[in-house]
């Protein structure tokens, strides 16, 4: 399809008042999760109504859309994205998108032995592995699932079929896993993965757990610097995690610290929820629908109009520092 002249490439950069320019797109897919992670849904997920999720369809327009835009890396989230039966046809179109150059998804482990190869050869090529623990009493404790050694397996399963980047994402939490580190420590020195200590954020739903189980990184970050792990610069599409390597070992350990100075300054993502909204930020603002415009392929000129005219009310900042967590009430919500 041929654009109108004001739809060039460099006129349609995803750009905000900030100067900040977005490559990445995360795209949730539900808000369903099989887990009762303590940090988010303790109690299981509960629907709120009756919600319908976004067609593969509306999913392909969306892809193409912000492709179209310049975003080069798409990653599929949830709730737990492996809940949609049709998960392998969206990787497929997803993956097949022009101008996407980079699939990801981020999974809570518990279906990936089984599919790794099935979303493998449906195109996904970047995995990010949720493992809060690696003693399984305290993974049961944490996620309320009995299923740390088939996740681990998973993983070497996902390495085997050829997976080009495998993460492990590990929510920071004070008196509940944070004197693990160097136990993750030696299960690095052997694994060729990213394992990233991600700091609990507060949200509507959990203050009194933010206060019972926040812990900075900022301690971590210390001891790797003084143990000789060295800073990466970041990619392009990358995230926002301070990424550290070590010559003596084959993992790298990566920190999300929301909290810690200037956090936002490089921000590059954007966020699409399960049911269609645009979400500038995870936090503090009701998010713009984008789904009357996603009902078939003649309304794309429209939709871009709309996602350019919302990034420009984006902040400059996330004010968590603040209390200010507006008014996403769990991290399934919009995707984490």
């Amino acid at each position: 399809m041929r654009w109108p002249p004001e739809f060039g490439k460099v006129s349609m950069m995803l750009e905000d008042g900030f100067s900040r320019r977005f490559h990445y797109l995360r795209l949730s897919l539900t808000e369903a999760c099989n887990f009762r992670c303590t940090y988010c849904l303790p109690d299981g997920y509960k629907p709120d109504g009756r919600k319908s999720f976004l067609t593969l369809e509306e999913i392909r327009r969306v892809s193409s859309t912000f492709a179209q835009l310049g975003v080069q890396k798409i990653r599929l989230t949830g709730g737990e994205p492996s809940m949609r039966r049709d998960l392998p046809a969206i990787i497929e179109t997803v993956s097949q998108t022009n101008g996407i150059e980079s699939v990801a998804m981020t999974t809570n482990g518990y279906r990936l032995k089984e599919r790794a190869k099935i979303w493998y050869d449906a195109g996904l090529r970047d995995l990010n592995v949720s493992v809060d623990s690696l003693d399984a009493r305290q993974f049961q404790l944490i996620t309320g699932e009995n299923k740390l050694a088939s996740i681990l397996e998973g993983i070497d399963i996902a390495q085997q079929v050829g997976y080009r980047k495998i993460k492990v994402n590990t929510v920071l939490l004070k008196n509940l896993n944070d004197h693990e580190l160097s136990q993750f420590l030696f299960w690095l020195r052997n694994q060729p993965i990213e394992l990233r200590f991600i700091e609990l954020m507060q949200t509507g739903e959990m203050d009194e757990r933010f206060k019972k189980h926040h812990q900075s990184g900022l301690p971590i970050k210390a001891r790797l610097l003084r143990e000789g792990w060295v800073q990466q610069n970041r990619g392009l599409t990358d995230g926002p995690a301070e990424v550290f390597s070590h010559p003596d070992y084959l993992g790298k350990i990566g920190l999300i610290m929301p909290y810690s100075k200037d956090f936002c300054s490089n921000c590059n993502r954007l966020r699409v929820s399960s049911t269609g909204k645009l979400h500038l930020c995870l936090f503090g603002e009701q998010g713009i629908n984008l789904r009357e415009y996603l009902q078939n392929d003649a309304q794309s000129s429209e939709l871009k109009k709309q996602i350019l005219s919302g990034l420009s009310s984006k902040r400059e900042t996330h004010f968590l520092h603040q209390g200010d967590t507006g008014i996403t009430p769990h991290l399934a919500s919009i995707g984490g």
